[in-house]
Order: structure tokens, then C-alpha cells, then sequence
């Protein structure tokens, strides 16, 4: 009887049964333990050791071979961790890691962007591959690691630096390959997310609101990145470059953060039918794209109304598979990690098939060579929620529709609260689809008036049902 070919596979088929020939090189390397390198111990990194360790096992079964966690680095090496590491496993020296040539995959977890700039340059130089989470990074330099990682014939990859656990590069990457992404928002900062959560259930202040975040473990001491909406761009920028075949370009996105919010306006956004995220959005009319991250209203009957706290979501539309939406953890040590493994895993199977580089680091064969022209905010068309601080007093509201008319803005509902004779009232409107450019002019316009209190507060609206009413 002959041998059944299966038996080839078992994980006991060692290898001097195959001898030196073509086929035993191939079931070798399929085989063959996958080495890795972590520089940064710190909590994702506690959580990458805790699966590579915790779950090997599964791991090794999922993979066919054994994910080796040879080497990690990291400054301080006496602070308490959840999870413990042989000594002779731990250096403070990244280099151990770097010029080390059994190690076949860099992970870096340091964040920042200098050092860990350096790092990756160097794990690509020595021919390895690289798992990063490091959203600044790639934003700023991503174009060029990339690049060279290209041409060293090595990968990098980066699942967990947008939105943690969820997979979203993974499903531009290759589950929606066969779509053209015509739009997608999405609430990318748990910690901006959390904020305007407490601000709208509760009527917190903003700064009431930002001390519970960071009581909570949800905000940093400097809070800036996150509520200035600088590491929603830098995501942004990333599922972009892959949404559009395209370089990652951080410095053609308009940023706008929630520090400046008034809770009163996120109460009169909620008589009108809206509440407020702070929202990444990208939306590609076939000649350019919108780039744009700011505080946004939503109707309440939108999916991403009703992601609180610090939850992530991906709202996007592909021209075959329609509105999709992808929710979950966006940070945190676990669902980061289970990220990172999840790019481990993924390049070890390219590494013991030998095809390195399969799928293209953004998706496409062309986006490093291939650039989108980006809309300016000012050519924006959209709709605006305004508010006036205006004297109480007889034709105020005439006054003010008749600017908004003059730059071609019509409204759509209107709130008007008086008080008393002396005092500023708040004025407050949704209008149609106008343009960013007519918009702003209208407000300066409307500022200058004796009877207005500026400035004038805005933001811009996502709706289409509106849209759709003024057609």
C-alpha cells in the first residue's frame, strides 16, 4: 500500500525523512520556527507577550509552526508588568534585536516617531519583516518605509494602528478589494469619543468631562493628540492611502478638535434631531477626495449616533457591497495586541510559503507611486449647523437670513429663544447643502453686525435625509 501523501503534513515529519532535495527545502521552511523581536515592553507590548505565550499553542496550530518570542527590548526593565519574562529574554538594548539574524520579525511598540523611525529602517536594512502599531509613524514616514521595505523585499505591517482590535486594514487590504470606497467616517479616538459621551448624556462640561476621561484611564495627562483630533488624522491618513491606491497624505487633511465645545450646543443639536462626534471623513467624487477630521452632527438614527464611550467605528460605502459598518474596542492592551499577533501570523505564513510581500503593504500594486488630489475644506459642500448670539430684539433673525441669502444659503429649521430686552439670545440653524467658502464669508459678515455677539459658533452636519429634502 502506498503511503498516503497527508502524512507529509504531520507536524512529526522531520527533516531528514525528506532529504536534501526540492520538496524537503519546501516542507523545511514550512516548518521552520518563526523568530520574532519586540522592542517596546510597555502595555501593548505586555499584551503581545501574553498571547505569544499565553496561547502558543493555539498559535502554533493556527500557523504550523511555532511563534518564537526570542528577544524583547525596552528601557526600563524593572517597572511592574501583568505579565512575567525570563532574564535572559530581556535586553535594554534594541540593537540585540536589530542585528540579531535569526530574528525574522521586528515588532515595534515603542510609539513616536524619531527612534522608532530609526528602528524599522534598520529592521528593513537587515532584510526583516516588521509589525508596527505606531499611527504617527506611519502617517509621517510611511511613504518611505514602505518604500524601502519594498524594495528590501521585506513587509511591514500595521493592523493594529488604526483602531485597535477591529480589522479595518485587513478589510480595505484585501475584503473589499473588489470595491471603490466612495466614502467612510469614522469616530477613530476612544478618548475624544468618551468625552463628547459624558458631555451629551449628562451635560457635562467639557473639562468635566475630559477629568472623568482621565480618572477613568481613557484620557493622557496631556490630552492634546487625542482631543485636537491630530491621532484621528493620522488614522485617517492611513485608511485613505489604502481606501484610494494613494501616498499617505497626513498634511492635506483639515483638522479640527472638541476642546472649544459648549454643552449648549450639543443640547440644541439634540432638539434638532443630531448629536455631535468628532469624525474622520474621506469621500472620493471620482476627480478628488474630502480629507477632513472635525466635530460632526449626525441624526440620532445613524449607526454611528449610537457608539459611546470609548468604542471605535468605521462607517464606509463600496459601490458593489453598500453601507458596511465595523465596531469595536479601538485601543487597549488586549485588542491592540490581538492586532499585532494577527500581523504575525499573517507574515509568518508568507514567510514559510516564501511570498513576502503577496499582498501590497496599502493594497494596491500602484499606491506608492500614485497621488489623489485632495478638495480644500473652502470648496466643501455640506451642511451647517450655525448659532448666533444676537440681542433680543425685532428683526434680528430677518437680518441674519438676509446675509445667509446673500451668500447663497438657505435654512431648514430654525431655533429661536428670547429671554429679555438688553441680553444676547441664541439663534440657532440648520441650513442646506452650502458651500464651505460661502459659509465662512456669511459668518464674518454676520459678526460684524451690532446686534451679534461673535463668534459665531458652527459645525457641519452629515445627513442625508436633508440632503435629500432640499433635492
Amino acid at each position: 500500500m502506498s503511503k498516503d501523501k497527508s502524512d507529509d503534513m504531520r507536524p512529526e515529519y522531520r527533516r531528514e525523512d525528506l532529504g536534501t532535495g526540492v520538496r524537503g527545502k519546501y516542507f523545511e521552511r514550512r516548518m521552520k520556527p518563526i523568530q520574532i523581536g519586540l522592542i517596546g515592553f510597555g502595555t501593548v507590548g505586555s499584551g503581545v507577550v501574553r498571547l505569544l505565550t499565553e496561547q502558543q499553542e493555539v498559535l502554533a496550530r493556527r500557523l504550523g509552526s511555532p511563534l518564537i518570542l526570542k528577544k524583547v527590548a525596552d528601557l526600563d526593565l524593572d517597572r511592574p508588568r501583568p505579565v512575567a519574562l525570563p532574564a535572559d529574554l530581556l535586553t535594554t538594548r534594541a540593537e540585540d534585536i536589530l542585528d540579531d539574524p535569526e530574528i525574522d520579525i521586528v515588532v515595534e511598540l515603542i510609539g513616536g516617531t524619531d527612534a522608532a523611525r530609526d528602528y524599522v529602517m534598520r529592521a528593513i536594512a537587515q532584510g526583516k519583516h516588521v509589525v508596527t502599531a505606531n499611527k504617527a509613524l506611519l502617517a509621517h514616514h510611511g511613504n518611505d518605509l514602505l518604500a524601502a521595505a519594498a524594495a528590501a523585499g521585506v513587509e511591514v505591517a500595521f493592523e493594529a494602528s488604526v483602531c485597535g482590535g477591529i480589522p479595518i486594514i485587513l478589510a480595505l487590504r484585501q475584503g473589499l478589494a473588489a470595491n471603490r470606497v466612495q466614502e467612510l467616517f469614522g469616530i477613530l479616538n476612544g478618548t475624544a469619543n468618551y468625552i463628547l459621551t459624558q458631555m451629551t448624556q449628562s451635560g457635562a462640561s467639557y473639562a468635566q468631562a475630559l477629568s472623568e476621561a482621565q480618572a477613568q484611564g481613557f484620557a493622557e495627562a496631556d490630552p492634546t493628540l487625542d482631543v485636537e483630533g491630530i491621532d484621528t488624522a493620522h488614522k485617517l491618513a492611513i485608511l485613505m492611502s489604502l481606501a484610494y491606491g494613494a501616498q499617505l497624505d497626513l498634511e492635506s487633511i483639515a483638522v479640527e478638535g472638541i476642546s472649544r465645545l459648549n454643552p449648549l450646543d450639543l443640547q440644541f443639536a439634540g432638539e434638532f434631531g443630531y448629536c455631535l462626534k468628532l469624525l474622520a471623513i474621506t469621500r472620493d467624487d471620482g476627480h478628488r477626495v474630502e480629507a477632513r477630521v472635525h466635530p460632526t452632527l449626525v441624526p440620532r438614527d445613524h449607526m454611528l449616533a449610537n457608539v459611546n464611550g470609548a468604542m471605535n467605528a468605521v462607517y464606509l460605502t463600496g459601490d458593489a457591497v453598500g453601507p458596511i459598518l465595523l465596531y469595536g474596542q479601538g485601543a487597549g492592551m488586549m485588542p491592540t495586541a490581538s492586532a499585532v499577533v494577527s500581523d504575525l501570523i499573517d507574515l509568518a505564513r508568507n514567510l514559510k510559503h516564501g511570498v513576502p510581500g503577496r499582498v501590497p503593504a496599502l493594497g494596491w500594486e500602484s499606491a506608492l507611486s500614485t497621488r489623489r488630489l485632495i478638495k480644500p475644506i473652502n470648496d466643501l459642500v455640506t451642511n451647517y449647523y450655525l448659532r448666533f448670539s444676537a440681542l433680543d430684539r425685532p428683526g434680528v433673525l430677518s437680518q441674519v437670513s438676509g446675509i445667509l441669502g446673500k451668500h447663497n444659503i438657505s435654512i431648514a429649521a430654525v431655533i429661536q429663544k428670547g429671554r429679555e430686552l438688553a441680553a444676547t439670545v441664541p439663534i440657532v440653524m440648520i441650513t442646506y447643502e452650502a458651500r464651505e467658502a460661502d459659509a465662512r464669508q456669511a459668518m464674518a459678515e454676520i459678526d460684524q453686525l451690532p446686534i451679534v455677539s461673535p463668534p459665531t459658533v458652527f459645525y457641519r452636519i452629515e445627513d442625508p435625509h436633508l440632503h435629500a429634502a432640499h433635492i
